[in-house]
């Protein structure tokens, strides 16, 4: 059975060859030891998954499909405010919303990682 073959180093402007699966060659792997916590650590476990799946059944559909007219099924739930790490607004149900996947995506990559501060 062949095997995979080696992969780029992630580090930017590192081009040195590593094993497939691996993300970083040993010279940068120090730097990158704390780049994100498991979905599991930032409160994503087995509790959260059956919520999340009970949510989806009562709230079958994104609601922003519904705002434009469509009818699509949900499949995400989201954090309206984003929680930041804050367990009271990550369990807080009246901050949650079904979205599809597209429209999560949309959402956490413009409102959730850039947020628009106001003072």
């Amino acid at each position: 059975m062949p095997y995979r073959p080696n992969v780029p180093c992630s580090h930017p402007g590192c081009g040195r060859l590593i094993p497939y699966g691996t993300h970083y060659c040993p010279e940068h792997a120090a730097e990158h030891t704390g780049d994100r916590p498991s979905a599991a650590s930032r409160g994503y476990g087995g509790a959260w998954r059956k919520a999340r799946k009970r949510y989806l059944q009562a709230h079958p559909l994104c609601v922003e499909c519904l705002k434009e007219g469509q009818y699509v099924k949900a499949t995400d739930v989201d954090h309206i405010k984003p929680h930041r790490g804050d367990p009271v607004l990550f369990w807080d149900e009246s901050n949650w919303q079904a979205l599809c996947h597209s429209h999560h995506s949309k959402k956490t990559g413009t409102q959730d990682m850039h947020p628009e501060y106001r003072f």
